[in-house]
């Protein structure tokens, strides 16, 4: 008998704690649990609309399946003042530094004319696939990683791999214990935003089938110059390389059309931080959406300890405008980045 108590007393205590511990993974109530945030209007908007989708007596509730969270990556979640990119900058550290002897004077001379002020569009990205031609997948991801393992001369104690935000850090870990699937939807190439996502604070947030972003050509080595992949099959032992070519930069409708092209689903949040990113907000607030939805723009106004220079009451105003909750980093953000990394007293400019 005294043996069956303790049994007893054992299974009560152990249902009694995981329902506990259910609760405190499925509720956050209050701003408390937000370590890195001010209280302000964006994170006390998103827990409200978190607790009432999440709560099945609301009229807005939200079953779990449909609790889609897509997120951009540059400037939202990660660090985009280097001076620029991570994959930008992983591109010059490439041609200039790593490996000069793999690429052509014409992408030397590309590499070194990156400047503040350079346009991150398709042409460029072109130019990042032909440099990495050649590269198996795993090779390539493997220098992504490598790569992120440098510092920055941007700013103080930071590699390039600790560029993310950790108030948004907390926004991805608070919405996936809520029952969210979290998306990264990225201008930076799909296997370099995998390779981060993957060495990062949410890689436990977020699987590598739950990233998309812009697309390099791959084929099976040996036949990058076949035409079709239906000319040839993947035998045991096979390596999928990159050619060079290049397919489609995941920026403005693109990010719209790879959503319901791989995720077949319309976002209930979404957040972002430029003008490339507002079709991925307007798809997620857009009036056909069944459920109610939110959109989020990181405003980068703070030049202290970042080197952030819009202008607050210019930008937010424009996205409420479009019907977007503004996020400020100076005034929203109480720590952006991990003890010691501070900004340098001058930026990298190449």
């Amino acid at each position: 008998m005294k043996y069956f108590k303790k049994i007893t007393a054992f299974l009560v205590v152990t249902i009694v704690s995981v329902s506990l511990a259910a609760c405190t993974l499925i509720k956050y109530n209050s701003t408390d649990k937000f370590e890195y945030w001010n209280e302000c209007a964006a994170i006390t908007g998103l827990t409200e609309y978190v607790s009432t989708v999440t709560d099945e007596n609301s009229e807005d509730y939200i079953p779990v399946g449909d609790r889609i969270a897509v997120f951009d990556m540059d400037g939202t979640l990660v660090c985009e003042t280097y001076y620029t990119y991570y994959d930008t900058m992983m591109f010059i550290e490439y041609c200039l530094v790593d490996y000069p002897e793999k690429v052509s004077d014409e992408l030397k001379d590309v590499a070194r004319s990156i400047a503040p002020g350079y346009v991150a569009g398709e042409a460029l990205a072109r130019n990042f696939a032909q440099a990495y031609a050649g590269m198996t997948v795993s090779e390539f991801n493997d220098y992504v990683v490598s790569f992120g393992q440098k510092y920055t001369k941007s700013f103080n104690n930071m590699r390039y791999i600790d560029n993310f935000y950790l108030p948004m850090v907390e926004v991805v870990r608070y919405l996936f214990d809520n029952g969210f699937t979290i998306y990264v939807i990225s201008g930076t190439e799909r296997t370099t935003t995998r390779a981060i996502v993957a060495n990062s604070p949410i890689k436990d947030y977020v699987t590598p089938d739950h990233v998309i972003g812009t697309d390099f050509e791959v084929k099976v080595k040996g036949h990058e110059d076949v035409s079709s992949n239906m000319d040839f099959k993947y035998e045991n032992g096979d390596e999928l390389v990159l050619t060079g070519g290049f397919i489609q930069k995941n920026l403005n409708a693109n990010k719209t059309i790879y959503i319901e092209r791989e995720i077949g689903r319309r976002p209930v949040l979404a957040f972002g931080n430029s003008g490339s990113d507002t079709s991925m907000m307007n798809y997620t607030i857009d009036e056909r959406n069944v459920y109610k939805a939110q959109a989020y723009m990181v405003v980068a106004d703070d030049n202290v300890r970042e080197w952030g220079m819009q202008d607050w009451d210019t930008k937010s105003a424009e996205y409420i405008a479009k019907g977007y909750t503004p996020i400020s980093m100076r005034n929203d953000f109480l720590k952006i980045y991990p003890d010691g990394v501070t900004k340098a007293e001058a930026q990298y400019n190449g």
